[in-house]
């Protein structure tokens, strides 16, 4: 599920400021872009995140502003052998494809490489372990919160797909009757076609339906696949701390399974049609619950 957060707060080392952003995975994976000030805390971040997100790219970029006036601010510098070196490519371009014009300075600090920290003049900055959390942890709130409006409205949709699921089976289970009687007459009109009108022996015709009944019968199904529904439903409004994303997965699976057996045993165009409409809602299941956690 996707989100965003940002924090910043005030330390003696400067500002720190916080972005956190996060998509779908079926895994959790952090990725950070940090000061080198800050990368001996990457495997703390790690899980710090990882208290607040059970799954998905969960992207951390952090920033720290020295203080103005710090030496740590003065240390910033400008590289003027790559400036030169910019310089130079871009008159010769300019040269070779006739194109008129001097590079100005907003053209140059487009390129973000041309400014260095003069380590000589930079002092080492340390930032205390419960401020960095602090921010974070506040950063990875705003993402949630995020996150949470986008699950409201992704449970109305799949509680939509759910209810479209429960009026096809309830159509299936309703036609289901009707095709031994279809196929009792079938089987009575070709036998007494080919016996020449010689009646037909019903308790024969009778073990034939009960065979087919049998081969036919789909309950099971039906009886599994709306416990199912019933169980994915019970975790959707759970309201649980734990992730119940890899359950539903699981419970989509399972749905497709019973969506099968139906639709090999249905030997009805009316229920395949049933059945095709199902696996399409499932699919859409499938798609949205990677996106649950």
């Amino acid at each position: 599920m996707t989100g965003y957060g940002e924090a910043e707060r005030e330390t003696a080392a400067g500002t720190l400021r916080v972005e956190v952003r996060t998509v779908n995975h079926r895994h959790f994976n952090a990725n950070f872009r940090i000061p080198g000030a800050l990368a001996p805390w990457e495997g703390e971040l790690r899980e710090w995140l990882r208290a607040h997100f059970a799954r998905g790219h969960v992207n951390c970029s952090i920033r720290l502003e020295p203080p103005a006036g710090s030496a740590a601010a003065r240390g910033l510098r400008v590289d003027e052998e790559r400036v030169t070196a910019y310089m130079a490519l871009f008159r010769d371009l300019g040269t070779r494809l006739g194109v008129p014009g001097e590079p100005d300075l907003a053209l140059l600090t487009r390129f973000s490489d041309i400014f260095v920290r003069d380590e000589g003049e930079a002092e080492q900055v340390e930032v205390a372990a419960e401020e960095l959390r602090a921010v974070v942890d506040d950063a990875a709130r705003q993402n949630l919160r995020m996150r949470e409006d986008e699950g409201r409205r992704l449970h109305d949709d799949l509680e939509g797909r759910l209810r479209a699921i429960d009026a096809a089976l309830a159509a299936v289970e309703e036609r289901a009757p009707a095709r031994l009687v279809a196929e009792r007459e079938r089987l009575r009109n070709a036998i007494a076609e080919l016996s020449g009108g010689v009646a037909v022996d019903p308790d024969r015709l009778a073990q034939e339906v009960a065979y087919l009944a049998e081969r036919w019968d789909i309950n099971e199904e039906l009886v599994r696949f709306r416990s199912h529904n019933e169980l994915f439903r019970e975790l959707l409004d759970a309201g649980a701390a734990e992730a119940v994303g890899k359950r539903l997965s699981f419970l989509v699976q399972e749905m497709n399974r019973e969506a099968n057996t139906i639709g090999s045993k249905a030997n009805d165009a009316a229920i395949s049609h049933r059945v095709v409409a199902i696996k399409e809602e499932i699919e859409r299941l499938r798609e949205q619950v990677e996106n649950v956690e």
